[in-house]
């Protein structure tokens, strides 16, 4: 079992195995919960009950839900960075555009697929409907120290801003995309791609 980050909303980070595993157990009761109930009926005594733990170990962890949901998001972002450098592992150094497939893929594969993962994905979605630009800082700031020595540019400035600018793009663009269809518009998610491209060719090729 891979363990769980230490997200700063924890009140306390897991120091045994069978804490960390009790911690995974809550945060995928409330992904699930969240899919089912949405974020407004979510509560921590439902968590603890699904998750088969006692309600002091949910609050040992977390004083509200908000702070699960927190938590669920960070745990979302390293998931996320798991899954596009084993993509990356596939592709030819060097090789922008297969970096940038491997970034949108696995957004729209986690979008579809992961528990929980439509309300918060990495954070920007609580209370619903709200979007701040923070977690989309992060997820950029996360790619810079991903893709900058794949890519081979020093992660100065100009860049940030440049990743920052397609993360900011992108993400409008797909939650048009699940909007518009509730597994991903494939028409606007091809527009999206080739935006990407005509942007970050600009800078990158």
């Amino acid at each position: 079992m891979k363990p769980v980050p230490h997200a700063t909303s924890l009140r306390r980070a897991p120091v045994q195995r069978r804490s960390a595993e009790r911690l995974t157990r809550i945060l995928d009761a409330c992904a699930e919960l969240l899919d089912e109930v949405g974020y407004d009926d979510l509560s921590t005594r439902a968590v603890a009950l699904r998750a088969g733990v006692p309600i002091g170990s949910v609050y040992r962890f977390f004083g509200n839900k908000r702070q699960m949901a927190d938590a669920l998001a960070q745990r979302n972002l390293e998931r996320y960075t798991e899954r596009v450098t084993e993509r990356l592992k596939q592709a030819r150094a060097g090789d922008w555009r297969a970096a940038m497939d491997a970034v949108l893929d696995e957004y729209l594969a986690m979008k579809r697929t992961a528990p929980g993962f439509s309300l918060v994905d990495f954070g920007n979605q609580i209370p619903v409907g709200t979007r701040h630009a923070e977690p989309n800082t992060r997820v950029a700031d996360r790619l810079i120290r991903l893709l900058s020595g794949y890519v081979g540019r020093t992660p100065d400035e100009d860049l940030r801003r440049v990743f920052l600018v397609a993360v900011e793009s992108a993400d409008a663009l797909v939650q048009l995309a699940f909007r518009t269809d509730p597994e991903g518009d494939e028409a606007i998610i091809a527009e999206t791609r080739e935006l990407l491209r005509a942007y970050l060719g600009r800078v990158l090729d």
